[in-house]
């Protein structure tokens, strides 16, 4: 596919006056220390977003958000997706108990079957959900339209992971295992019914782990056509940023398989805000960087779409409303926020692009945009409760039994002395992080741990470490 893109993907005939490019926000939930859905929904006006998405059909938060101007996605869980696949009664259910009472006096726009379904590939019940995704879309689609509901556009928010390569753009193809079998009619449906492809996408990730090819200032729009471009050898097409490098990527893979124009709709996006010590970039200075310009993009008039699909909206959901303590993974999982968790702004923005990029403050330097390299340790985190912690290391020392985990902290051992919770939680943690990493393991541990590179060794009480 070569220089003709211009000529194949802008969208011939569709009108795009409907297409609202407010700004939205992901209102995620996973903290046990966030304001109640009365204050965030109050939030989220303040911010004056133009979109909610959910990650359930949340009946207090849809009733909240009646009557207000917010455009609103709800979801319907992956746990779900197998039933109504094959059962249409199912189906007229669930929008019977979750779309029905709130429509329209809610503003629900958007139903989402699953979340990243594709992206689950570790049993024989995740690929049959596969085959089960475009059946339950369907279903959804033929309820709704069954009670007269045509504004509510049907889809499901995928992953980068769905595609088999992404650079240069123009090589871009799906995965052969879902290819043909789940794409082609995923990409039929979304076309009949005029709806997104619903994409989460994360410039962050790309750039993290490969800091030596890809520059920051790529992937924080700070490129331009001088400096930090890259040209697609297959289109001749220029890219100034990352973002724009992976939609295209999308849009040529969806081009593949026959179907050029349909729209697409970020679901998520964003940068975070702090991490872990081996994630380099993930600091304040980067994600109000990365956010503010995202916005200014996404919010431009006349808007700029990408460079194989220039001059459209692209809706997008910034990721995430609140940092997420009860988010699991690598430390960055839980630091996506805009707000601290009492409402409080991590960084100032202005969801609506109007404030020139100018007219904010300095932000705070950036000291971790280089991959950390030397010792890192797993321990206590700060203000934690003692409770929790006492048994989380019972529970740790109990399941590691014969694994030499917690093997120093015997009476008599060198690490015993002094006996204290925290040095003991601390030591383990160390120990079950550094043994086990290299098979997934993190330094969360419930939210109890944190990493550091200050030695917490003592005496002969050699704490063990990561080496990055």
């Amino acid at each position: 596919m070569g220089p003709l893109v211009f000529f194949l993907f802008p969208l011939l005939g569709l009108s795009f006056a409907e297409i609202s490019s407010k700004i939205g926000i992901n209102y995620g939930q996973l903290g046990n220390n966030l304001p109640s859905p009365n204050s965030s929904i109050e939030l989220i006006k303040s911010m004056n977003a133009g979109r909610v998405k959910l990650y359930d059909a949340n009946p207090e938060i849809l009733n909240l958000l009646s009557g207000t101007n917010l455009q609103v996605s709800i979801m319907v869980p992956n746990s779900e997706i197998s039933t109504i696949a094959s059962n249409q009664a199912k189906a007229d259910e669930w929008v019977r108990n979750n779309v029905l009472p709130y429509y329209p006096q809610t503003m629900i726009r958007y139903l989402l079957v699953g979340n990243e379904v594709l992206s689950y590939n570790s049993s024989e019940q995740d690929r049959q959900m596969w085959l089960d995704l475009v059946p339950a879309m369907t279903k959804i689609k033929s309820s709704l339209k069954a009670q007269n509901i045509t504004n509510i556009k049907v889809g499901t928010p995928l992953a980068m992971d769905v595609l088999q390569s992404t650079f240069p753009p123009s090589n871009s193809m799906f995965r052969p295992d879902i290819s043909n079998s789940v794409m082609a009619p995923m990409l039929r449906f979304l076309n009949r019914t005029n709806s997104f492809m619903f994409i989460d996408v994360y410039p962050f990730f790309p750039w993290s782990s490969n800091t030596t090819n890809i520059s920051l200032d790529f992937a924080l729009f700070r490129g331009n056509n001088n400096t930090d471009y890259y040209t697609d050898p297959g289109s001749g097409l220029i890219y100034t940023n990352l973002l724009d490098q992976m939609l295209d990527s999308l849009i040529y893979a969806m081009a593949k398989l026959g179907y050029p124009n349909i729209r697409l709709l970020i679901t998520e996006t964003g940068w975070p805000n702090s991490g872990d010590i081996e994630q380099p970039g993930a600091n304040i200075h980067n994600a109000a960087t990365y956010n503010r310009n995202l916005i200014h993009r996404m919010v431009a008039k006349p808007p700029l779409g990408t460079p194989a699909r220039p001059d459209v909206v692209i809706p997008t959901f910034i990721f995430s409303l609140f940092d997420e303590n009860q988010k699991t993974g690598s430390g960055p999982e839980r630091h996506w926020g805009l707000l601290h968790a009492d409402g409080t702004p991590i960084y100032d923005i202005d969801l609506t692009g109007k404030r020139p990029l100018e007219d904010y403050e300095p932000l705070p330097e950036a000291n971790n945009n280089s991959p950390y390299k030397g010792s890192v340790w797993c321990v206590v985190a700060k203000g934690v409760n003692n409770d929790e912690l006492s048994s989380a290391l019972n529970n740790l020392c109990n399941s590691s039994a014969g694994n030499g985990t917690c093997d120093a902290l015997s009476p008599g051992k060198e690490c015993y002395e002094p006996v204290s919770e925290i040095l003991h939680a601390s030591y383990a943690f160390s120990s079950y992080w550094s043994k086990f990493r290299s098979h997934g393991a993190t330094c969360y541990f419930n939210g109890l741990a944190e990493q550091t590179t200050v030695d917490p060794s003592h005496g002969s009480c050699k704490f063990p470490s990561v080496t990055l």
